[in-house]
């Protein structure tokens, strides 16, 4: 009889240390399914700051852009006047 409960001891050994090994696993691939989805979050939001600093350089070269723009249609439109003063003139 003394047998048999060591037998038993050794069988559910066997069983719980399966199912150890089995949620140990499963408890591991969710630590590392948490950390790739952190690791994505964080390199989404590096992705978006840079295409924040992109945009930002963008319309700061349109509004460049546009203020020549202006200063020279003004400059063109100076010098039309001027060249009509000097037809009339």
């Amino acid at each position: 009889m003394e047998n048999g409960y060591v037998i038993l001891g050794i069988i559910a050994l066997l069983f719980l240390s399966m199912y150890g090994y089995s949620y140990f696993s499963v408890a591991r691939e969710k630590m590392r399914m948490k950390r790739e989805k952190k690791r994505q979050l964080e390199q989404d939001a590096l992705r978006r700051e840079r295409r924040l600093k992109h945009q930002a350089i963008i319309d700061e070269k349109v509004e460049n852009f546009n203020k020549r723009k202006e200063e020279i249609q003004r400059e063109l439109q100076l010098l039309e006047k001027m060249k009509e003063k000097q037809k009339v003139g």
